[in-house]
């Protein structure tokens, strides 16, 4: 092998392992699912924190990820050889166009207005009205899930 040819299959090695490494980011917004494409065959999917997003395999090469609440986690995916072929941040947002804040002696209250007015979740808001709506978030689930 010739000093060019080995220079060549260096090169490519290094963008290979360059592009497993590259790290997108992704947005999906809160209660919004997006399709994401693999190039290669997943084997292994890992996010991490299923409290902020979660992901669905609908086949090697195609994963939908769902936002859950507002926040940063990561995903990552690997080939049959434990190999890494994807790796991102979700950033789980929320339509902002939609949302008003009203505030009430010195205290958030935050509502998503599309196309009627409901109290969401926002860091920030008032104590006792985030822990309400924290907690029907939670019995919304637990019916979801059939517990």
């Amino acid at each position: 092998m010739t000093i060019c040819q080995k220079a060549a299959v260096l090169g490519a090695a290094a963008l290979s392992l360059a592009s497993a490494a590259f790290a997108e980011q992704l947005f999906v917004e809160a209660s919004k699912t997006i399709p994401v494409r693999i190039n290669g065959a997943a084997s292994s999917i890992v996010i991490g924190n299923k409290n902020v997003a979660d992901v669905a395999v609908h086949n090697e090469q195609l994963l939908f990820v769902t936002g859950k609440s507002y926040g940063t986690t990561n995903l990552l995916v690997f080939d049959k050889t434990g190999r890494q072929i994807y790796s991102s941040d979700v950033l789980v947002t929320t339509s902002s166009s939609n949302l008003v804040t009203i505030n009430r002696a010195g205290q958030s209250y935050t509502y998503d207005c599309s196309p009627n007015c409901k109290a969401v979740l926002s860091v920030g808001d008032e104590p006792d009205h985030f822990a309400a709506l924290i907690d029907q978030q939670l019995q919304t689930q637990t019916l979801t899930d059939g517990q």
